[in-house]
Formats: C-alpha cells, sequence, structure tokens
C-alpha cells in the first residue's frame, strides 16, 4: 500500500507530501471487507452497555447539565435538546446551556454548572484539550465532569474528564472499506480530515488499518481545519482533484464536510469516477444520498446517541462500573435505504426502534 499524507493546515493544498511505502501483513479479504460492510447494513438491534438498574431511584436530587459544542449545529444540539428531555421522562434535571461553537461559551457553562452545583457537567464533543483548567476546576468542585462523544475507543481525553467514548475508528475503518469493496481492491483516497477535531484521530486510525492491507489502494490525506471549512474546503478538494485524476473515492471524515465536497466534484466534472462516503447521517447529507450526490453516509441516530449517554452518566453518578462501549450502532445507508430516512430525511428516523424500550427495560421504567 502507499500512503500520501498531505499536510495542510493553512491553506488549500499547502504542505508538503511525504510517500511511504509498506508491505501488507496480511493479504487483503475482500469477502472479509464485504461481511463487514454487510454487518452494518443490517437494521440495527439493541445491547445494553451494563446491567439494568432503578434510574429514578439513583438518580433522584442530581441535576446534570450539557454543554454541546454547539446548540445549532445539527448532531450536537440535537443530541443535547434529547438528553434533557429523557432526562425528564426519567424524573431528573438535565438542562442545556446554549452554545454557538465558541470557547468561550464552553467555559461559561462548565462555570455555572460549578456555582450552581451540578452533579455532572458533559462538554458534548467540545475539545476536551481547550477546557482541562475548567475541568479541574469543576473536579475540585465535587462536579463530575464528561466529555461524551469525543474520544474513540483508542484515545482518551486529559485528566480529570470522564468519558463517554464512541467507535470512531470502526468508523474510519467502514469509510475505508466502502471504498475498497465498490474498487474491488483498486481504491485511490481523499481523505479530508480536520486534526482540530478531537474525534479526527481515530478516524485517521480507522482509515489506515482498513487500506493497510491493500497493496494496489493509496490513501491522501488532507487536513482542512474546522474553521476553515466555508472558505478552503472546496478549493482544497478541487485543485487535488485537478492534480491527481486517479481518485476515485473522497472520503470527508464528517459529513458536515460533504456540502463543500460536492460542488467540488461537480465543478471539475468528476462525479462519474470519483465517489463520496461519510459518516455521521445528517439529514441534509442523507438527502445528498437520496439524489446521487453522495454514495454512502455512516448514520448515527441522534436519539439512540442521547439515550446511550445519558445511561452512561446516569452509572457514573449512581457509582456503578463504568461504560467503556456505550453500543450506539453504526449504520449504513446508500441508495438502498437511503429513503428509509424520510423523504425529506428526518432526524433519527430509518434506525428501528428497538433502543427506546431497550432502555426503558434496562432503567426499570416498565
Amino acid at each position: 500500500m502507499r500512503n500520501s499524507y498531505v499536510l495542510s493546515v493553512a491553506g488549500a493544498v499547502a504542505g508538503f507530501v511525504l510517500s511511504l511505502s509498506a508491505t501488507s501483513a496480511a493479504a487483503l479479504d475482500l469477502e472479509a471487507v464485504a461481511a463487514h460492510i454487510a454487518e452494518h447494513q443490517q437494521l440495527p438491534k439493541f445491547e445494553p452497555a451494563g446491567e439494568p438498574f432503578n434510574a429514578r431511584a439513583c438518580m433522584a436530587g442530581k441535576k446534570m447539565m450539557v454543554v454541546p459544542f454547539s446548540s445549532a449545529v445539527e448532531f450536537t444540539g440535537g443530541v443535547a435538546t434529547r438528553m434533557t428531555e429523557i432526562a425528564k421522562e426519567i424524573g431528573f434535571q438535565y438542562d442545556h446551556y446554549q452554545t454557538q461553537g465558541q470557547p468561550s461559551q464552553w467555559i461559561q457553562g462548565i462555570n455555572q454548572a460549578i456555582t450552581q452545583r451540578y452533579s455532572l457537567v458533559d462538554v458534548l464533543m467540545s475539545d476536551p484539550r481547550v477546557l482541562v483548567p475548567q475541568a479541574t476546576q469543576a473536579d475540585q468542585a465535587g462536579v463530575k465532569i464528561v466529555a461524551a462523544h469525543a474520544a474513540g475507543f483508542d484515545t482518551s481525553p486529559p485528566k480529570p474528564f470522564l468519558e463517554v467514548p464512541i467507535d470512531y475508528t470502526q468508523a474510519g475503518q467502514l469509510m475505508a472499506e466502502w471504498a475498497i469493496h465498490k474498487t474491488k481492491g483498486k481504491a485511490s483516497i481523499l481523505a479530508i480530515v480536520a486534526e482540530d477535531s478531537f474525534s479526527a484521530n481515530s478516524l485517521i486510525n480507522g482509515i489506515k488499518a482498513a487500506t493497510a492491507n491493500c497493496p494496489d489502494c493509496k490513501v491522501t490525506f488532507v487536513n482542512v481545519p474546522v474553521t476553515d471549512w466555508a472558505t478552503r474546503m472546496q478549493p482544497t478538494v478541487q485543485s487535488a482533484l485537478l492534480r491527481d485524476s486517479s481518485i476515485n473515492y473522497i472520503i470527508p471524515i464528517y459529513d458536515g464536510m460533504a456540502q463543500f465536497v460536492v460542488p467540488a466534484v461537480e465543478l471539475t466534472q468528476s462525479a462519474d469516477r470519483v465517489k463520496i462516503a461519510t459518516f455521521n447521517g445528517s439529514p441534509y447529507v442523507l438527502q445528498l444520498v437520496q439524489q446521487g450526490k453522495v454514495e454512502m453516509d455512516i448514520g448515527e441516530s441522534i436519539d439512540w446517541v442521547a439515550h446511550a449517554i445519558v445511561d452512561a452518566e446516569m452509572r457514573i453518578l449512581c457509582g456503578l462500573p463504568p461504560v467503556k462501549d456505550p453500543k450506539v450502532p453504526l449504520y449504513i445507508f446508500d441508495a438502498s435505504n437511503a429513503k428509509t430516512a424520510g423523504t425529506p430525511p428526518k432526524i433519527s428516523t430509518g434506525y428501528g426502534d428497538a433502543y427506546i424500550a431497550g432502555y426503558r427495560k434496562l432503567w426499570g421504567l416498565q
């Protein structure tokens, strides 16, 4: 396999390219790749992340706060809102501190949780690396501080953060495996990453793991920081496509990038040869799947994610064993099933509802 690493922090494709040759430890098994993909095309089943417990009894008198990366972003804002609604169903207070993606707002939210003596504060999908001083203050004040949906199984947030991880590595692996499967082991991938996002490393590790045993595959990693998506994503992709005509797949590691990647593919008249595989399952991107502009999107149900995080955080406050795997499924949407998400697609639609009864039973609400 040949990996090309493009380090582009400041501009479109600025940086340097380092090409490495590697010998694979095992031969590419296309049947195993296809089987792994097929596993994630089955309607998800509910798996409990721990033993049943009486949620109402152990959460009596406790209160939590969620300070999301941004309340305005469909995914993080939607998860935060559902977390507060789920808490009401159980019978305890969970408040949503509204933010617009500004670190100063995350800090204000943590400070409010400290001064108002919350039991736990969750900086949902924010970068915990920039909040260590505030996390330390919360911990010293007796407030549990959690970084939910930020770390992968192969990474951990800095201390004193507790975590509710997600299998970002497998998401990265599935995106790359999709390209490998569709090209029969001849994938030439342009992977668009955002290294300023805490989960990016796990997603990158998954892409590398999937392509490690693919001798005829090529991966080029291009870094576009989150703050530069609106201005630099499209020209970066356009330049890469014009420079390398062998590219047949683009992997934007977050589907929020797709709104800038799709126009780049169209403007370079590359749609016939270049396909897009991405991750998150945002409704507007699932609509692009329905329209044939994005080939595949690995979805996470916002409602399922919210239930899993609330479950893990209640276990923290109830003194139960910590959740190492919240059992949030990764479900592949493509042309064959994208309409199950609704027309137009809706949040948390298309994943089935097995988890709803599953969590109610797990929490002793039935």
